[in-house]
This record gives C-alpha cells, structure tokens and sequence, in this order.
C-alpha cells in the first residue's frame, strides 16, 4: 500500500524559515524597505480593487525579534519604513493610476466605492474595527504561515486560500487594504469621511488591530510552541543559518 507523503517542513521548520525571513528583511537598507514597501503598497492597492489582500511582513520581524536575531528597535524601524511604504504605494495607486485615470469615474462605480468606504470606516464604531483588525491580520499571517510551510506551489496556494477567504468573506479590517479603499472614496468625494477622520476611525484602529493580531496570535504563539525550550540550532534542508553558525550553534538558536 503506497503512503501518504505530505511535502510539508515540519511547524518548527516552518517558524524557523519565518525567523529567517524576518531577520533578512528587518537588515534591508533602509531605501530597499521602503521601495520594496511601496511596491507591496501598489500590488495591494490593485488587489483591493477586487477585494484581495496581504501584507504580513511585520509579524516576521517580530518573531525575528523574539528569536533574539534583531533587535527591538530594528523591528519598529521596519514597522515603520514598511507602513509609510505601503501608504505611499497604495497612495500613488489611488490618486494616479485609479483617480486621474478615470478607472471609477461611473457613477455606478463611484457610489459603489463610497458606499463600500463607509461600511469600513463610517458605519462601524471604533472598538468594532479594531476588533476585525485583529481577526484580519491574524487570519492573513497564519495564511503566510502556511505558504511557508508547504515546499511546492500547489502548497502554498492551497495554504493561502482558504485564511484569505475566510478574511475577505468575513468582512474584517486590514489597515493596507483600507489605504485603497478608504482614500478611494475620499478622492472620489465621500460626503461623511475626510483625511482627518480616515487616520482616527479607521488607520489607528486598524493598524493596532493588526499589530495585535498578527503579533500576538501568529508571531508569539508559533514563537512560544515552537522556538522557546529549543536547545540547538534549526536546520532547513540541511542547512543551518549563517548566524548559527557564527555563533557556533548556542546563543542565537536559543531562546
């Protein structure tokens, strides 16, 4: 009888992997996080055209952080050139490519957009979209989780769909896929949402939504199940991190 073969790394090779990744992106220069950020900003401004959206990299780097790889203040900087990078992305999408061009001009379209805008920002109170917020990231970091744990493409696509699904089906707040929508239909002349009221109602507690929800419920969690009580190095694929081996297999594999 054949066996089943799941081409999958196991969860403390997949939490590894994501260590590793958060390490390499919180050591980018400066210039490279945020053009790399502004283009995360623009594919996820097209994606929210159809209602699609991920942007997780800060979970990574706080379970770098965790993992004693980077430190604290490193991982605020990424925070922080990531989110201006996304902003302006997803700014240049909306006033350039989306605005000007005319794409929302209809006023099927037009309505529309607003209508969607205060579902997300004018209708719900602040505490409610906070609380999507952290549903939101924790639901899209998990599916990046995923991606990572699968080897193959199929895999990883199959990983991703069904959290994305649940997060777009569901309704909830991601505070990048609302840097299109929301500016969209400011641009577009919402009648209840301006700049100011944007950035209270729906920016901050989206943002702190998010921070929490992949933070807390992705990042701590597979840190603390996987990574804490770990006396040795973790090899992927045979390979041990270049870190790792500086340090000759104790400081930075322990936690």
């Amino acid at each position: 009888m054949d066996t089943l073969s799941v081409n999958a790394y196991t969860s403390l090779e997949t939490t590894e992997i994501c260590s590793r990744v958060g390490t390499k992106k919180a050591n980018m220069r400066v210039d490279k996080i945020f053009i790399s950020s502004f283009i995360a900003g623009c594919y996820l401004a097209f994606s929210s055209s159809v209602c699609l959206v991920i942007n997780t990299s800060p979970w990574y780097t706080t379970l770098a952080a965790l993992h004693r790889r980077i430190s604290i203040w490193k991982m605020l900087m990424h925070w922080a050139v990531t989110f201006f990078g996304n902003l302006a992305g997803s700014l240049f999408i909306v006033g350039i490519i989306i605005g000007y061009g005319g794409v929302l001009d209809d006023k099927l379209y037009r309505d529309e957009a607003i209508k969607f805008a205060d579902k997300k920002a004018y209708t719900p109170m602040w505490h409610q979209i906070f609380l999507r917020a952290i549903g939101a990231n924790w639901l899209v970091c998990v599916a990046c989780w995923l991606a990572f744990q699968a080897r193959d493409v199929a895999g990883k696509i199959a990983g991703i769909w069904w959290p994305v699904f649940a997060f777009v089906a569901l309704g909830l707040d991601h505070v990048v896929a609302n840097m299109y929508f929301i500016p969209m239909a400011i641009f577009l002349g919402s009648p209840h949402i301006t700049v100011s009221y944007y950035i209270w109602k729906s920016m901050i507690p989206a943002l702190l939504g998010n921070i929490l929800g992949g933070g807390l419920f992705v990042a701590v969690v597979h840190w603390y199940l996987d990574l804490t009580g770990t006396t040795g190095p973790i090899p992927i694929n045979g390979q041990l991190y270049k870190d790792d081996e500086k340090a000759g297999h104790s400081e930075s594999s322990s936690v």
